[in-house]
């Protein structure tokens, strides 16, 4: 049998931030339905030369053929899941190298890589490489700041860090629910509570009463 060469791809995990903590506070069923949303609105965000190849609960993998093309999707997808209500945010990050595809899936450690990136982003937040910034250019529409170099568990040198800034975040929310982690806007917040000399927004009661039970259990330091 001949040996499948490896090529150049660009990769971008997305997953959901705090969706453990939804799963816990709404339950199954509504994380279930909030995941099968979340695939649609990455499908609904690709473009030619990008490709949706694998899900692992709540964990996406996107590949592209350019690294421009996997900025835009990034941003689409991150926009998009900031327009639906009541849902948690997304946090993305991005690598290309060479890497090995068998059967429908990748192997390799840029995908290691685009993976640990991706967990060191915060909800909202597209993170990229140095490599992907250098590849992708000064795409229309896309700044890039300065993260600086990162090292990760079993990553022998330090890797160098970007955030893009892509995309156009209309109504953007801006307060995220303390105990299950899903977006809410303020002005339509269905409870508030106050503590510590912070008003905390929720998108339930439940929520809510949980928090008043425990505040400290979920109040951010």
């Amino acid at each position: 049998m001949s040996e499948v060469p490896e090529a150049e791809v660009v990769f971008v995990v997305a997953d959901l931030a705090g969706y453990t903590a939804l799963t816990e506070a709404h339950g199954s069923k509504q994380a279930a339905s909030v995941v099968t949303r979340y695939v649609e609105l990455a499908q609904e965000a690709l473009e030619p030369g990008t490709r949706l190849v694998e899900r692992a609960g709540d964990e996406l993998l996107i590949v592209a053929d350019d690294a421009a093309r996997a900025l835009r999707v990034a941003a689409r997808l991150r926009d998009a899941v900031e327009r639906e209500p009541l849902f948690p945010t997304v946090r993305v990050g991005i690598h290309a190298g060479r890497a090995l595809e068998q059967d429908g899936r990748y192997f390799g450690t840029p995908l290691n890589v685009a993976a640990r990136v991706a967990a060191h982003a915060r909800g909202g937040q597209i993170l990229c490489t140095e490599e992907v910034r250098r590849l992708a250019g000064e795409p229309d529409d896309v700044e890039y700041r300065p993260v600086g170099p990162v090292r990760f568990k079993n990553v022998t040198d330090p890797i160098v860090i970007v955030e893009v800034v892509a995309g156009r975040r209309a109504g953007e929310p801006t307060a995220v629910d303390p105990v299950c982690r899903m977006l809410v806007r303020p002005e339509t917040a269905p409870a508030r509570l106050p503590f510590a000399g912070r008003t905390y927004h929720f998108c339930s009661f439940e929520c809510a009463r949980a928090f008043a039970e425990r505040p400290e259990a979920y109040a951010e330091a």
